[in-house]
């Protein structure tokens, strides 16, 4: 989780790899810091277990509810070095899970924040096992930048080993664009805001100048007026328009004009 190749920080230790393996990216590893996924005949690694079989069955099981789960998840080691990941996570970057298998995590995100990566960092050298948030910026050169948290949770049994770190990410939502500003100026007066309320339900001209005492070409020249105003084209376009800018109240039924507008 550290950028070791700028040389800022060592590296930690890490046992991910299975005693009699060979240690590199091919080599098999463990998602935990003390059992191996890969048991071989002898059934070694797998406590009280029935040799080989019981081994299987509970890394397919495991690796059935990885690619099961929504949520993108990834297990590296403590020095950052992804070791599987589900297609939840690959799909993030548009790979398959095995494409990002020993990859540096620091390749696929920046943290936003530095100072939290050096305490995570810290937190890991001191053998402390809580968890920890990470705001992160998403690497992808096919796509705009997306910001995301990452929970880094340290999982193992032994107290002397360093541990694997269990790695979940969650996209931010982007913020909801705000609503366009009211046209400098719209402050709808009290016959205005009635005819556009009207025009809003339905009513007809004739209709509306029956219901506020007026001329019809009274009404049209205040709808002519608000479409003006508004810079709407049509009737149509200026209910509307007058629903987007918050001319209108949205939760009123039938409508009327929002307060203050």
């Amino acid at each position: 989780m550290v950028d070791r190749r700028a040389g800022r920080l060592p590296d930690l230790p890490s046992t991910m790899t299975p005693p009699g393996a060979a240690a590199g990216p091919g080599a098999a590893r463990s998602c935990s810091a003390h059992v191996s996924f890969d048991a071989g005949q002898d059934g070694a690694g797998v406590p009280g277990g029935h040799p080989g079989h019981e081994a299987v069955v509970w890394r397919n099981r495991f690796i059935m509810l990885l690619d099961r789960a929504p949520m993108p998840i990834a297990i590296a080691d403590t020095a950052g070095v992804v070791l599987m990941v589900n297609p939840a996570f690959a799909g993030l970057w548009r790979q398959r899970p095995g494409q990002l298998r020993g990859r540096d995590l620091l390749d696929l995100f920046d943290p936003r924040d530095k100072d939290q990566l050096l305490r995570i960092y810290e937190a890991l050298r001191h053998g402390r096992r809580s968890r920890y948030l990470l705001p992160v910026t998403l690497r992808d050169a096919g796509q705009a930048p997306r910001d995301a948290v990452v929970t880094v949770d340290p999982v193992g049994d032994e107290p002397d080993e360093p541990p694997a770190l269990l790695v979940t990410l969650r996209e931010e939502e982007a913020a909801a664009p705000a609503p366009p500003a009211r046209p400098a100026g719209v402050t709808l007066g009290v016959r205005e805001g009635q005819v556009l309320a009207l025009a809003a339900a339905g009513a007809t001209n004739a209709a509306i100048a029956r219901a506020l005492d007026l001329t019809v070409d009274g009404v049209s020249y205040h709808l002519s007026r608000l479409c003006r105003r508004l810079g709407a084209p049509n009737r149509a376009a200026l209910v509307a328009r007058a629903y987007v800018l918050g001319v209108l109240d949205p939760h009123a039924w039938p409508p009327e004009p929002a307060r203050g507008g």
